[in-house]
């Protein structure tokens, strides 16, 4: 039936293009993250999910959803509809928001982290909930990094994505004469009062323990696509280049994993801790 296309056979890609050039749709996955996209006052459009969940947990998740469709099968059939194994036999096509701009998102912000065309929705789910746990106030993707609302990215994040703020750099930050996400954003971090730190591999980069990068009371963390890490001109551009002490000759960490490591060095501890 045509009602499921948005669930069977659209990608995330047109979904989120799907009432253009109004904010389009995404898929959550599962009760928890549902609620939490909810409570973040995401509209849901429809419903799709196991059958016993209709009579069972997912009955308070239909009574707040109000009006809207609810659509029912079997398992088996769910996971023929859509092509994947459903973790938790329920998802919901939700209305996006209007995305805002970097100013708005990190007006109240002390720490923030910055993603560099980091393009698996798995890492930027996973940075994600360490940014939401470990004291990131917003953050802030360039072009080219997998959009957090995509189903995958949102799962990962058990529904952090919802919670703490985030947004595109590309649109508003481009300059008067064009230039890329990549070159205008550091200058505007800059102009918002933030030390940027570029978590980089080399040999003159900082401790991650070093006192300093405390002491910043704005902080705007960067890191850098999988693999090739940051580029040239973005660590050029950064007040501090830091590095994690590594041992046993290891190089590198997942980038989701550093994040997770420089947000705990350098994200608001005392207010995590109190």
């Amino acid at each position: 039936m045509a009602e499921l296309d948005i669930y069977a056979r659209l990608s995330e890609g047109q979904l989120a293009h799907y009432y253009e050039p109004e904010e389009g749709l995404f898929i959550a996955e599962s009760p928890v993250v549902i609620s939490r996209a909810l409570d973040a006052g995401y509209r849901p459009y429809s419903l799709l999910m196991e059958r016993r969940l209709a009579e069972e947990r997912g009955r308070e998740i239909i009574a707040r959803c109000g009006e809207i469709p609810v659509y029912t099968a079997e398992l088996p059939v769910l996971e023929q509809i859509t092509g994947y194994a459903l973790t938790r036999g329920m998802l919901c096509a939700m209305h996006r928001k209007p995305r805002k701009s970097a100013e708005e998102v990190c007006r109240s912000a002390q720490r923030v982290a910055v993603l560099e065309k980091v393009m698996n929705p798995t890492n930027v789910g996973a940075i994600f909930r360490s940014a939401a746990a470990l004291g990131m106030d917003a953050v802030l993707l360039t072009a080219g990094s997998s959009d957090p609302l995509y189903r995958r990215s949102i799962r990962v994040s058990m529904g952090t994505v919802f919670q703490i703020p985030w947004t595109f750099l590309d649109e508003e930050d481009r300059g008067q004469e064009g230039q890329s996400s990549r070159e205008s954003g550091i200058p505007g971090l800059s102009k918002m009062g933030f030390k940027t730190v570029a978590m980089a591999l080399q040999e003159d980069s900082l401790s991650l323990e070093d006192p300093r990068l405390a002491k910043e009371e704005k902080l705007a963390v960067v890191l850098g696509t999988e693999g090739d890490g940051l580029a040239a001109d973005t660590i050029a551009a950064c007040d501090y280049k830091v590095r994690i002490p590594m041992a046993r000759g290891v190089d590198s960490l997942n980038v989701a994993a550093a994040s997770a490591v420089a947000f705990w060095q350098l994200g608001k501890r005392s207010s995590i801790l109190s």
